[in-house]
């Protein structure tokens, strides 16, 4: 394994991975925001789609071959990942979505039921006898990694399977599979969302472990798998095909597979959030409007890609602006906004405020409203909006009050719904003049 520096550094062993992104089942947690698009397709800091995460970190790490699965609205997706990711015509990389299909093998007759199960329908499409080793990823995460370094664990333990961790405080824990590791890095036991005090207690890493990974807990005492792995081709073939009752990686597959496989842990550091409901969606989309925000999108040696846009630059009239993200094609006039995301080609008309909510705009420039009596596309005049999320294409009407509060029960309404106390306006929606929304 002496070589294995400067072989992942020149990209050779690279050129024989496969990335493999979990698109998620319907996005239930995540809905009103999936209702049209697969998970992976929803917008993220105005410009972005949450897919953009792990397929720039791929292309970072010299993975060119990748592929996307998914099952429910995966039409948007797969026109942004074709307009979005295309590869040198005389080479072999691609970008591809794999969605369910029913075909004459006993298993392909039915919905993905889980991570491991989504893989396994695929496999058939995924093989190839260049591919060494798989990388799953997770499709709704917001986080940097270099998966030369996953790899270069992986290898130097001669690992089976390789399992990324980052550590974690006792209230979070319980949302995650938790792990325990030996000096070595070899993982001896993972359970899967555990919620029983005793089992957390047990599932403690010591203080020392911690420190001969170059690691300090900081009141986080737990080693929390995030769903990113790498596997030996020939192994996740195998577990795969021999457990087919096995249908997810977090579940069962990782859990049984201590006991027969050499299974080892990556420690990660670096900032990492699961986008996983319309809370942490929005909680993170906040948090990066402020003036020391966790994830810096702007790191020009590790950029994120995503669809190239020929937008105009932003037009401000007499407006207000604090701690807020205006993306391209927008025009705000005699508004006020504070603590928020405008999307691209969002229109904000005079008399507005906006605090604390996410405008996702729209996917395409108004010319000419026929019908007069109907709003305009964008933010109405002398409109409110605050803890809201205002999808793509939305007209919100004149004297408009959208309030989230945490005081509010889930509710799906005419054009909005209620999650987590945000409220979040359809797509397309259209909110007619002085309608109220939420707390009053």
């Amino acid at each position: 394994m002496g070589n294995v520096v400067e072989t992942l550094r020149g990209g050779d062993i690279m050129r024989n991975v496969c990335a493999i992104v979990l698109g998620g089942g319907r996005g239930s947690r995540l809905y009103p925001l999936t209702k049209e698009r697969a998970k992976p397709a929803v917008p993220l800091y105005g410009r972005y789609r949450l897919v953009d995460i792990p397929l720039s970190n791929c292309i970072h790490s010299q993975i060119n071959h990748i592929a996307v699965l998914t099952q429910y609205n995966s039409h948007s997706l797969n026109r942004h990942i074709n307009n979005t990711y295309r590869f040198d015509t005389f080479s072999d990389g691609m970008v591809e979505v794999l969605t369910a299909e029913q075909t004459d093998h006993a298993s392909g007759n039915e919905w993905f039921q889980g991570t491991a199960d989504a893989v396994r329908k695929q496999f058939l499409h995924l093989q190839k006898p260049s591919i060494e080793h798989y990388i799953i990823l997770s499709g709704d995460q917001l986080y940097r990694m270099d998966y030369r370094e996953l790899l270069r664990t992986h290898l130097n333990k001669d690992a089976d399977i390789t399992v990324a961790a980052l550590p974690v405080n006792r209230s979070d824990a319980e949302g995650f599979g938790i792990m325990k590791v030996l000096k070595s890095g070899r993982i001896r036991e993972f359970v899967e969302k555990p919620t029983d005090s005793a089992a957390l207690d047990a599932l403690v890493t010591p203080e020392k472990v911690f420190e001969d990974f170059g690691l300090e807990a900081g009141g986080k005492p737990y080693l929390a798998s995030m769903g990113v792995y790498a596997f030996k081709a020939e192994v996740l073939e195998r577990l795969l095909m021999d457990h087919v009752e096995w249908i997810d990686f977090g579940k069962e597959l990782i859990p049984y597979s201590l006991r027969t496989h050499q299974v080892y842990s990556h420690m990660f550091t670096g900032f990492w959030e699961d986008i996983g409901t319309v809370r942490s969606y929005f909680d993170v989309s906040m948090a990066m409007t402020t003036a020391d925000p966790p994830f810096q999108f702007n790191d020009e040696n590790h950029q994120i890609y995503t669809h190239a846009r020929a937008l105009p630059g932003v037009q401000i009239t007499d407006a207000h602006i604090k701690n807020s993200v205006i993306c391209a094609g927008s025009r705000v006039t005699k508004a006020s906004i504070s603590n928020a995301i405008i999307g691209i080609r969002s229109i904000i008309h005079p008399g507005a405020k906006v605090d604390r909510a996410i405008i996702l705009g729209a996917e395409y420039f108004e010319e000419h409203l026929e019908d007069s009596s109907k709003p305009q596309l964008g933010i109405g005049r002398n409109t409110r909006i605050s803890n809201a999320i205002i999808d793509h294409n939305a007209r919100i009407g004149k004297g408009v009050t959208i309030k989230g509060s945490k005081r509010l029960k889930d509710y799906d309404g005419d054009g909005f719904a209620i999650r987590d106390g945000i409220v979040v306006v359809l797509k397309n929606a259209t909110i007619p003049d002085g309608t109220t929304i939420g707390a009053v």
